[in-house]
């Protein structure tokens, strides 16, 4: 199986590092954004098989940069990650299909597991795992 990319948007550099490091640590290709703008250009360019987006940035908010996403393409599994809880912002993001939500913790083996059974129950990450070896999608 080919090495799933994963995309991580959140303007908090610390945070970016360890689930980096924690999914590298895991077997994924990671690519890093630290505001929304990047992260819709990375998108473009890398093509990553999932995306974990912070709901609250500076500039483009995860909604928007999710609502942008969704203009082109309504297949990519977006994950809305944040430490803070509200349904309203939670409610929007489901009005743009959000594939589901992850909660930021102070425990990072905990935060790496809740992202990788995140984007493991993902359509993409099925597909992937039963495409034929030595064939790109």
């Amino acid at each position: 199986m080919d090495k799933l990319k994963v995309l991580v948007v959140d303007d908090e550099p610390e945070f970016v590092e360890l689930i980096k490091f924690g999914l590298e640590c895991k077997g994924y290709d990671v690519i890093v954004a630290f505001d929304g703008n990047d992260g819709l250009k990375k998108i473009k360019k890398e093509k990553p098989d999932a995306v974990l987006l912070d709901i609250l940035m500076p500039g483009l908010d995860g909604i928007e940069v999710l609502r942008r996403i969704r203009r082109g393409n309504k297949d990519l599994p977006v994950f809305i990650v944040t430490a803070y809880s509200n349904e309203e912002r939670f409610d929007k993001a489901r009005q743009y299909n959000v594939s589901g939500f992850i909660i930021k913790t102070s425990d990072l083996k905990q935060e790496i597991a809740n992202i990788t059974s995140a984007i493991r129950i993902s359509p993409m990450y099925k597909s992937k795992k039963n495409k034929p070896a030595g064939k790109k999608r």
